[in-house]
C-alpha cells in the first residue's frame, strides 16, 4: 500500500473528520447515520486509492462531495455547525478528487485519447 497521491490521504482525514463530527457536533437522527455513511465511504475510496491507484475512484468522491453538499437540506440538520460541516467538508471533498484529477497522469493520457484536441 503505497501514497501515490496526497489529495487521497486528505480525502480520508476528511473522511474520518466525517465519522467523528456526527458525535462532536451533536448530529441526531437520520443526519448521524447520513454523515457516517458518507464519511465512510470518502474512507473507503481514499484507501482504495492507496491499494488499487486509479483514477475512477475519485469520481465516485466527488458524487459522495456533492451529496453531503446537499444532505444537510436533504435531510434537516439541526445544528448550523453540522450544515457547516457538511458542506465544507463535500465541498473540499470534490476539491480534493479535481485536483487529484487534473494532475494525474493516468486520467491525461485517458481523457487525451478519448477526448481529442483540435489543434488551433
Amino acid at each position: 500500500m503505497r501514497i501515490q497521491h496526497w489529495q487521497d490521504a486528505g480525502s480520508l482525514l476528511v473522511g474520518v473528520w466525517l465519522v467523528l463530527s456526527s458525535f462532536i457536533l451533536g448530529l441526531s437522527g437520520a443526519a448521524v447515520w447520513i454523515t457516517i455513511a458518507l464519511g465512510l465511504g470518502v474512507m473507503l475510496f481514499a484507501v482504495e486509492a492507496f491499494v488499487v491507484p486509479s483514477y475512477l475512484e475519485e469520481w465516485g468522491e466527488m458524487l459522495l462531495g456533492l451529496a453531503l453538499v446537499l444532505a444537510p437540506w436533504s435531510i434537516g440538520y439541526e445544528p448550523v455547525s453540522a450544515t457547516v460541516s457538511s458542506v465544507l467538508s463535500g465541498l473540499l471533498v470534490i476539491l480534493l478528487a479535481a485536483w487529484e484529477l487534473i494532475t494525474d497522469r493516468d486520467f491525461s493520457t485517458w481523457w487525451h485519447d478519448h477526448w481529442p484536441h483540435r489543434a488551433g
